[in-house]
């Protein structure tokens, strides 16, 4: 047993994570979901994301803050809502640019349609099985033979308010 509380296993598991799904409702009130790219490894209850001001999803986050981030690997999975808003804040730009993000963005941070994009998450769900894909197939085969359940780690995480 370990003594990591369930809001330190979702930051462990989410440091893993470089891509999410960004789900928000749209103007027909319909849940539609974007493909990001995490910008920040380091979880403290936020994301950071740089985006385009003009993608539909900014508008939908106007209309309706209330957001979804789905992250999975191979053996593991965070679900995560919160809040998300436009931040103007070019410093926070600058420092996680990279040139993955100029892919993008070809005219640099400054570029005014770059957007940064904060998530604040407020409750989070992971699903996680220890021990990496030979485990997984191990704990997959063991319960086709047993009938039991997979050994697997699931948590519903209340985050607490910054």
């Amino acid at each position: 047993m370990t003594d990591t509380t369930p809001v330190q296993r979702v930051a462990e598991l989410i440091k893993d994570f470089r891509f999410a799904m960004f789900t928000t409702r749209n103007a027909e009130d319909r849940l539609v979901a974007h493909p990001l790219t995490v910008q920040e490894a380091e979880f403290d209850g936020d994301l950071w994301f740089l985006v385009s001001r003009s993608a539909t999803f900014v508008i939908d986050i106007r209309r309706d803050d209330r957001v979804g981030v789905a992250l999975s690997s191979n053996d593991s999975w965070v679900s995560l809502s919160g809040r998300a808003e436009l931040v103007e804040d070019p410093a926070k730009v600058r420092e996680l640019w990279s040139p993955t993000v100029e892919a993008w963005f070809t005219n640099g941070p400054d570029d005014p349609d770059v957007g940064l994009l904060k998530f604040s998450a407020e409750s989070a769900e992971y699903w996680d099985s220890p021990g990496g894909k030979i485990a997984s197939i191990f704990s997959f085969v063991k319960s086709k033979i047993t009938g039991e359940p997979l050994d697997a780690e699931n948590e519903k995480v209340e985050l607490p308010d910054r």
